[in-house]
């Protein structure tokens, strides 16, 4: 998770420094950490707070009533309310098209210092979105090309994964949550889009359990059985043999029969068509998914509420 200072905060919103720093003062809704020189701090969640502050305000809410709301409920309503908007998450193309020309060859100074810089400057979700998954697409492809070799390939991904995790281990965790289980079922390795789900996920206010690469799902079902997940997101990315195939279909189905479903990740493609009618649901893109979290989470406000 990024830290901003309230220079960069103002340009990320749209807001003055003095509204900024009058509505951290008078009505609590951003809490900045303090640098050890002093400076104020927001983090990625504060910056979109304000954004979405900002928006309530131009269709004619007053700050006033918003405090009254509280930061929690402003933070749900927020999480919502940008689940259910279809948002530009297009690639950042330009600077994509920089990083991979420092890979080949390799010249990880420039390449770690451009990445970092740019992932720094814009709220980590969007950066997931437009960055760092994309990234880590155009690394596949140019893999599977011939194009990059694959320790080069390994060094991204790796890269990227410290990212997820270190912001990851910043999240506060939803004990009220939704319970969502994010898992690569066994014989998947690659794990990247999987991180990226829990981060997305967690950052929405579900409460994740992140289960890592190749999980059998006896193993699985044991862990769910503990924790009674509201869902099970699996992350398919390689093509399947027709025995892997079918073996598959029957861990879904049986997985299906005792909890929702959700699977996503490049290889769902190929059996996306043996699902039709099973119930298990096709995560396809980004906006499908944040679609089903925000179910996920207003039918938990429901029960809550009720």
């Amino acid at each position: 998770m990024n830290n901003h200072r309230i220079h960069r905060v103002a340009k990320l919103t749209g807001l003055s420094k003095d509204v900024i720093r009058v509505w951290e003062r008078r009505y609590g809704l951003v809490e900045p950490l303090r640098s050890a020189n002093r400076y104020r701090e927001y983090t990625d969640e504060d910056v979109a707070l304000l954004r979405f502050l900002k928006e309530e305000l131009d269709q004619g809410q007053t700050i006033g009533a918003l405090a009254v709301e509280g930061r929690n409920s402003l933070l749900q309503r927020m999480r919502m309310t940008s689940m259910s908007r279809q948002q530009d998450v297009s690639p950042h193309h330009s600077l994509l098209d920089e990083l991979i020309s420092r890979l080949d060859p390799l010249d990880k100074s420039r390449f770690e210092q451009q990445l970092n810089a740019a992932v720094a400057v814009i709220p980590f979700e969007e950066a997931v979105q437009r960055i760092l998954l994309p990234l880590q697409r155009r690394v596949g492809e140019l893999w599977h090309e011939g194009r990059v070799n694959i320790a080069v390939e390994h060094y991204v991904t790796k890269v990227i994964q410290q990212k997820l995790f270190s912001v990851m281990n910043q999240l506060p965790v939803n004990e009220f949550g939704p319970r969502v289980l994010v898992a690569c079922p066994e014989g998947e390795f690659h794990e990247i889009g999987a991180q990226a789900v829990a981060y997305l996920a967690a950052a929405r206010g579900c409460h994740v359990y992140y289960l890592g690469p190749n999980l059998p799902i006896s193993d699985l079902m044991t862990l769910g059985d503990s924790v009674n997940p509201d869902m099970v997101l699996l992350s398919l990315t390689d093509k399947k043999s027709d025995t892997e195939t079918y073996q598959l279909l029957q861990d879904l189905k049986v997985l299906s029969m005792r909890w929702s479903v959700g699977v996503g990740g490049q290889g769902t493609g190929a059996i996306e068509h043996l699902l039709r009618g099973s119930g298990i649901e096709v995560l396809d893109d980004l906006a499908v998914l944040n679609n089903r979290l925000a179910n996920l989470l207003s039918t938990r406000l429901r029960v809550t509420h009720s």
